[in-house]
């Protein structure tokens, strides 16, 4: 999830371009709902709540996040509220158009907030999360301890022959997500001088399934992870020492060499519904949780199954308190 990563993302940025406004044009139609800014909208001015459009971008933890918001604006504000499954480029343009009010979980982005919020003035910040998101590559926890100094990537190409598969090449391979994620590791590899080949496995669920088995049957399998996720409460996987990420070291984005920084996730909203008195955005801007609070939820919906609603309503029963103070 991420555009090069100087701008910041997290385990998928997805790529915008011709096919992202196709995608904005067909999704945002068919959804339909009110527009920001209609008196039916989460944008009208006496407070009430009506319509509030949330985008949710492809990755569990972020449907965690918008199950949440969504229940609690619904139950707790009488909100009719329309998510909307939008890759996060995508979702962006919404903000101009009355079609997203908010963004939930925003990786960096630093490209976005200079076109949307600096320049176009369509969106705002509406603060921090409270999740720290990290990027990184990761290796199976028998891995580490078979062979400990393997998470130091000065060590990597002694190992790469270990790592080979048919698709990589005759080099070691590196294992990434989805197609459509874009990521340093590419430039990465060059860059550090590794032998190893960059190959997808084609989604996160393909991504986590690979590193279940590499755990269990005691593979070879080194990739591209993330945090908050709730797979590493099930397999806790170890995080791989790259260069140390400073300031402006991923400036460039062919010329990267250092790590990947780590993230303070932030919400963004648009411009109109940060002025509108709706109580939706007061839920937004409000909102915060832990990684802990998220893995949780996106746990009971990536394995236990449940729908959005009834994880939502079950961490909402739970935390009160913390639901509360997100309604001041």
């Amino acid at each position: 999830m991420a555009i090069h990563l100087v701008a910041g993302s997290r385990p998928a940025r997805w790529r915008a371009g011709a096919a992202g406004l196709a995608a904005l044009g067909l999704t945002l139609t068919a959804c339909g709902g009110a527009k920001v800014g209609d008196t039916s909208s989460a944008a009208g001015s006496s407070g009430k709540c009506g319509t509030f459009n949330l985008a949710v971008n492809p990755w569990v933890g972020y449907e965690a996040d918008a199950a949440v918001v969504a229940y609690v604006a619904e139950k707790k504000l009488g909100c009719t509220v329309n998510k909307k499954d939008l890759k996060e480029q995508v979702a962006w343009q919404g903000f101009g158009t009355g079609e997203v009010d908010a963004v939930l979980e925003n990786w960096g982005h630093d490209d976005l907030k200079k076109k949307y919020i600096t320049e176009q003035k369509t969106a705002v910040s509406a603060g921090q999360t409270g999740n720290k998101g990290v990027i990184g590559w990761y290796v199976p926890p028998w891995l580490a301890k078979a062979y400990p100094d393997i998470t130091s990537w000065k060590n990597l190409n002694k190992y790469a022959s270990k790592f080979k598969t048919s698709e990589s090449g005759g080099k070691g391979q590196l294992l990434d997500g989805d197609p459509s994620y874009v990521t340093n590791d590419a430039a990465l590899v060059t860059n550090l001088k590794l032998d190893y080949k960059v190959v997808y496995a084609g989604s996160e669920t393909a991504l986590i399934q690979a590193y279940r088995q590499a755990e269990k049957n005691k593979q070879w399998v080194i990739g591209y992870f993330y945090e908050p996720q709730w797979f590493l409460s099930e397999v806790p996987l170890v995080k791989v020492n790259l260069p140390a990420y400073t300031t402006g070291c991923d400036a460039v984005a062919s010329k990267i060499a250092c790590d990947y920084p780590v993230y303070n996730l932030d919400k963004i909203v648009s411009s109109t519904f940060a002025k509108s008195g709706s109580p939706a955005y007061s839920l937004v801007k409000n909102f915060s949780w832990t990684n802990d609070d998220q893995n949780l939820v996106a746990k009971y919906i990536a394995v236990d199954k449940m729908s959005d609603d009834a994880a939502a309503k079950k961490w909402v029963d739970a935390n009160p308190d913390k639901v509360a103070a997100w309604l001041k």
